[in-house]
């Protein structure tokens, strides 16, 4: 099975499920990965500071390569767009700057939102 998890909630209560659903999926032989979108990707930039709570499982989840990116658009318009690179997030976005759940869909995988 292949699921993508699409986060648009910018709540760090809602980002740690993502991580650990990733991560739970992954371990169990599914193909997983995640898309930063809308809020989340403001994140970001903080999740990847050794002081921040989720910054082991965010560490986790790159380490796997379970993080496909961040939202280009997004990103701009919440003006965390170079942060988000100098984080080494890829900016994704396929869709007028934004990731397309359609081309996931075509190539079989299952979206879920947050």
């Amino acid at each position: 099975m292949k699921t993508v998890l699409f986060v648009f909630n910018g709540d760090p209560m809602c980002f740690i499920h993502v991580l650990l659903n990733a991560l739970d999926l992954h371990g169990h032989g599914h193909e997983t990965c995640i898309v930063m979108e809308g809020a989340s990707v403001a994140l970001a930039p903080a999740l990847v500071k050794a002081g921040h709570p989720l910054a082991p499982l965010f560490a986790q989840v790159r380490e796997k390569g379970l993080l496909a990116g961040a939202c280009k658009a997004c990103s701009v318009k919440l003006g965390v767009a170079a942060e988000v690179e100098a984080a080494g997030i890829a900016l994704i976005g396929d869709m007028s700057g934004h990731p397309s759940m359609r081309s996931y869909m075509d190539a079989g995988w299952q979206v879920i939102t947050f």
